[in-house]
């Protein structure tokens, strides 16, 4: 992992390895992340969790990882991994409940996303009842326990109730200053809200602009939370085009394209997610949030897909087992740089790649707005 390291950086790590002869997973002042989210941003939280089906532990995930299959719900790196490439870390950013994330390897932030989660504590539970009675369908029996995942709202409790205060401690220790400020707090969540809660009619006969007034109203608090801990650079991932996935083709598979009803409603969440970034800002003194519009993104992809050297915009990559994840086990194509489907629902690497390009350099404000993430870290 220590051949990630830029050449620019090695002087300031290794001097602060000979002060503080910490592992080589170093702490360059204040260069890291925080991520929450669910499974498009999940760095395998959820190997640790009991009793869930939500896992990426397993081949053909993580095929064309360095370190194989991690529960990066992907082929090879996920967005997170690859922002942290182009922001020059030393190494990937380490799981909360990995027992071997120690407090050295926490300087350089912590992943708490947790694939089938949401931003509503109850499309947690949803999700699971959901992949449990898929899996059963699918394979005739049925699995022990309850499901499990991570809510956003817990992520956070996390954040600040265990890892805050092993930073603080660890700031005590050295006399030195964690910059809470110049880290990076990425949120990518609110897909799960709508296809394991919303469209499962699990809100109660709420109407969908209802629904999504109380998801942006829930994720302003959540950021605000944040912004009390301590937070101050907030990258916020849109949704993706909900009703371009192979999963949710499948359901119809006697129309070709995406299925533009579905892409609506993540059109909606995303305006309201722009406009947020906006009205929330004034709330949150010196802080700054960057609004990466990940649906058009994606979109272009889709709709001119030769131009970045794709041509499967609409089959999964894997064998895909239960509608969704791929077959434990199972096969995958050759060509998966030329996939945007790794399986039912998430990207390939290639697509990543794209994505988080787009999110560090571009200058478009329909793209990432009201500035790229490299912007934000020299503020």
């Amino acid at each position: 992992m220590a051949s990630r390291a830029p050449p620019k950086l090695l002087f300031s790590c290794f001097v602060f390895l000979a002060c503080f002869h910490l592992p080589i997973t170093c702490y360059c002042k204040g260069i890291g992340m925080f991520v929450f989210g669910s499974s498009l941003v999940d760095n395998g939280n959820n190997n640790y969790l009991k009793d869930t089906m939500a896992k990426a532990d397993f081949v053909p995930y993580g095929m064309d990882f360095p370190l194989g299959p991690s529960g990066r719900f992907t082929n090879g790196k996920n967005v997170i991994d690859l922002l942290g490439d182009h922001l020059q870390l030393p190494a990937f950013i380490p799981v909360f409940n990995d027992p071997s994330t120690n407090v050295s390897r926490m300087l350089l932030g912590v992943n708490y996303a947790s694939g089938g989660s949401g931003i509503l504590d109850e499309t947690g539970t949803v999700a699971c009842t959901y992949e449990r009675k898929t899996f059963r369908h699918n394979h005739g029996e049925d699995i022990a326990g309850h499901g499990n995942v991570t809510s956003l709202n817990q992520q956070i409790k996390n954040f600040e109730e265990v890892t805050l205060p092993i930073l603080k401690e660890e700031q005590l220790r050295r006399g030195d200053e964690i910059l809470l400020p110049n880290y990076l707090f990425v949120v990518g969540s609110g897909g799960n809200d709508y296809s394991l809660n919303y469209f499962l009619g699990k809100s109660n006969g709420t109407s969908l602009e209802a629904f999504t007034q109380n998801l942006t109203t829930t994720l302003s608090r959540q950021l605000k939370k944040l912004y009390s801990l301590g937070a101050r650079k907030f990258v916020i991932m849109g949704l993706y085009p909900l009703g371009c996935s192979p999963s949710v083709r499948a359901r119809q598979p006697l129309r070709n394209g995406c299925i533009q009803s579905l892409n609506m409603v993540a059109h909606l969440f995303n305006a309201q997610l722009k406009s947020l970034v906006d009205v929330i800002k004034p709330q949150m003194p010196g802080s700054t949030l960057v609004y990466v519009n990940s649906y058009k993104i994606v979109s272009d992809i889709i709709e001119n897909p030769s131009s970045r050297g794709f041509n499967d915009t609409s089959s999964a990559c894997c064998e895909v087992g239960n509608g969704i994840l791929c077959k434990r086990g199972g096969s995958a194509c050759a060509n998966r740089s030329s996939y945007v489907y790794f399986d039912g629902l998430h990207p390939t690497e290639a697509v990543n790649v794209v994505l988080a390009a787009k999110a560090y350099a571009s200058n478009r404000n329909a793209e990432v707005y009201p500035m790229n993430v490299e912007q934000l870290t020299k503020l």
